[in-house]
């Protein structure tokens, strides 16, 4: 069971918020993963800096939350490392299909008040929702 930390989420949340609005205002882009990786290795070199400085803020916050609380945040994986790799390989196949991540479109796609995205939203959203169904309450893992 996860713990329920709601001004965590609060705040992780406005953060995220900030970072589209901050995206979309300065660059005038979209703050979809996909789209920002994708575009970090075929883009102009203007480009390719502030998508690696997007990036590169993913990969330093957890390295920040470690020196700012002292200690690593706790990360365990309950399934197999194959189940893992290929759950990645399917949100990327799903982000191609998409035309983009969730992330784009359930953060930046919704609040345009994009009709594409929030179909993609309730696809996404819908079938994570039946997929931990099944495997936690008819498959019995995890």
């Amino acid at each position: 069971m996860t713990e329920f930390t709601p001004f965590a989420g609060l705040a992780g949340g406005a953060m995220i918020g900030l970072s589209a609005v901050l995206a979309m205002l300065f660059f005038g882009r979209i703050a979809g993963i996909s789209g920002i990786l994708g575009g970090f290795f075929s883009l102009s070199a203007s480009e390719r800096t502030w998508r690696g400085g997007f990036l590169l803020g993913l990969i330093a916050a957890p390295l920040i939350y470690w020196a700012m609380m002292g200690e690593k945040p706790e990360i365990t994986i309950p399934v197999p490392l194959l189940l893992v790799v290929l759950g990645g390989f399917l949100v990327g196949v799903g982000t191609i299909l998409g035309g983009g991540c969730t992330s784009g479109h359930g953060v930046c796609g919704v609040a345009r008040l994009s009709h594409r995205s929030v179909i993609a939203t309730i696809s996404f959203m819908a079938t994570g929702i039946a997929t931990v169904f099944v495997m936690r309450h008819l498959l019995g893992m995890w």
